[in-house]
């Protein structure tokens, strides 16, 4: 059932206008979808039950999300209540649809409480859903005997009272107590006042690092220009072939291609190497890296 494009007030009306089913026609309308797949079966009985969707979702209004929304999700988990319903286990279709519908309306919930992810554990829903409350409770049994407690008293209290570790407690209070900000909120009234992005820091390179990075590849590059000079033309095609392409060639493949053995073309590459290391003492160590 598509809810765009009608209020919360007309899915109402049109809800609570829709028929009252019987437990003999629940049954026979599960069983028209269930073995026959009749669709006109499922449309009856998902708008038979929607008003009891539109119930469940009245009741999460309080976390701030647009009511529409929450009908949708409501008609969702009533949907895939009535996809997944056996109306051989003779339990009513209301009873079962109640866990389809409220599953559904939560994770909807917890997803867009805030940008940062809440959570999806059985834990995690069961404390966004339930802490506040139980604290609120905690917090009148304690006063009601007289007793204040600490923030760590009642974080091990609720851990027990809802069954969950500690550590979710701890998270869970965190992400409940804050909000969502902005970075491109300013961090003062005044109009010219930074913005909060401006006060992050960069984690791009930055520029003094990058010109002296520059320098040193120029000068190792020159340097590499003046000992690969000092090879015949063979050692350099060697060189370039076995160090300096992106994927270096095999001395098998090289040797085919000179007509030399492997052995011989590993004797010119040792060669080859011993030449440059000559041309290159005394300039730096870095460059030995490059034999390694």
């Amino acid at each position: 059932m598509a809810l765009d494009g009608f209020s919360d007030q007309s899915m109402s009306r049109r809800a609570m206008q829709a028929e009252l089913l019987d437990a003999e026609t629940e049954l026979r309308l599960a069983y028209a979808w269930r073995d026959q797949r009749d669709e006109a079966a499922l449309h009856r009985l998902i708008t038979a039950y929607m008003r009891l969707a539109i119930s469940m979702a009245g009741k999460f209004r309080r976390y701030g999300a647009p009511m529409n929304d929450l009908i949708q999700e409501a008609g969702l988990g009533l949907m895939k209540a009535a996809d997944k319903f056996d109306p051989d286990r003779g339990v009513r279709f209301s009873t079962y649809a109640v866990w389809w519908i409220k599953a559904s309306i939560q994770d909807y919930v917890m997803r867009n409480w805030s940008m940062v992810r809440t959570g999806s554990t059985s834990s995690q829903k069961s404390l966004f859903f339930n802490m506040r409350r139980v604290q609120a409770r905690l917090e009148r049994e304690a006063a009601s005997r007289g007793e204040r407690l600490d923030r760590h008293q009642m974080r091990q209290m609720i851990s027990i009272e809802v069954g969950v570790p500690m550590h979710d407690v701890e998270m869970m209070e965190g992400r409940l107590a804050g909000s969502d900000y902005s970075l491109n909120a300013t961090q003062s009234s005044d109009d010219e006042g930074r913005e909060w992005i401006e006060a992050l820091e960069d984690d791009g390179q930055q520029a003094a690092d990058a010109v002296a990075h520059e320098r040193d590849l120029g000068t190792l590059r020159n340097w590499l220009l003046a000992a690969m000079s000092q090879l015949n033309e063979r050692e350099r095609f060697i060189v370039r072939e076995r160090k300096l392409r992106e994927t270096p060639r095999t001395l098998e493949s090289l040797g085919g291609e000179l007509g030399l053995s492997k052995e011989r073309v590993r004797q010119l590459e040792a060669a080859a190497f011993q030449k440059m290391r000559k041309t290159l003492e005394g300039q730096s160590r870095e460059v030995h890296n490059f034999f390694a």
